[in-house]
């Protein structure tokens, strides 16, 4: 289970800094989403913040309002620097929202958080509780069946290591199409989209990809290992991903389950 104790001031400002392709795929969430002026919008596991504070700038208006929650103050106090006068970001956690009023909410989605959740019922029930009847959750999450590139090479290279891959630390609770569909089911709503997207990644160097991979997983990424064991992977991984650069860089493809659904 990843830990919540490893992020620092400074992962937060580097997530901040490199989180493009979670706010860029975040925004096409939104569009399957289609928020409306006025709605009130909870953005579970909102990080520093990018994308609640961008539904609440351009979609909502002044008479709508987003809560942001994530367990990672560092994250929150980022958010609530950038946040304006209807962006509210709170410390909290996605199977705890007892601070929220049953069906108080239009809106619910978690971009890039359900595959860091070993529990997803009660993260949904919860989802589920303070929507409204007909409100809408959207997820993007991590596919197990058509992993990242990053997985398969991180795989590859704690096999080669002698390593399980449980310690890499990267997106550790992935689901497959049909697990999230029952798991929606269960948790109440009525799936109306499910769907693979593909993205391509362009990485300048071994730098920036694990500059990217160190901040999104809020300093779990290799953590899981004794340091001898961690230092052995990460220059494995380094030598594996320097294989794969090109003058124009690094390519690496992420695989994302998106989903939209309908509270029951």
């Amino acid at each position: 289970m990843p830990s919540l104790t490893l992020d620092t001031p400074e992962l937060a400002e580097t997530y901040d800094v490199v989180s493009d392709k979670q706010f860029d795929h975040g925004k096409l969430l939104l569009e399957a989403l289609r928020i409306r002026p006025g709605e009130r919008v909870l953005d579970i596991g909102c990080g520093t913040g990018r994308l609640g504070e961008f539904v609440a700038s351009t979609l909502v208006g002044p008479q709508g309002e987003v809560v942001g929650i994530d367990p990672l103050p560092h994250r929150i106090a980022i958010a609530r620097k950038r946040a304006s006068a209807n962006h509210r970001p709170e410390v909290g956690v996605s199977d705890n929202l007892s601070a929220f009023a049953a069906s108080s909410f239009d809106v619910a989605y978690l971009n890039s958080v359900y595959h860091w959740l070993p529990e997803k019922l009660p993260t949904l029930r919860e989802a589920r509780r303070v929507l409204k009847k007909g409100g809408r959750l959207g997820i993007s999450v991590a596919s197990r069946e058509r992993p990242h590139d990053l997985h398969i090479l991180l795989r590859e290279v704690l096999a080669e290591q002698g390593l399980v891959a449980e310690g890499g630390g990267h997106t550790p609770h992935q689901v497959t199409a049909g697990q999230l569909a029952q798991q929606l089911e269960e948790g109440g709503f009525l799936v109306d989209e499910l769907r693979v997207r593909v993205f391509t990644d362009l990485f300048p160097d071994v730098a920036a990809v694990l500059a990217f991979n160190t901040s999104s997983s809020f300093g779990n990424f290799l953590s899981g290992y004794p340091p001898e064991a961690r230092t052995r992977a990460l220059a494995a991984f380094t030598s594996a991903l320097e294989r794969r650069r090109t003058p124009a860089g690094i390519q690496l493809q992420r695989r994302l389950l998106f989903s939209v659904a309908t509270a029951a």
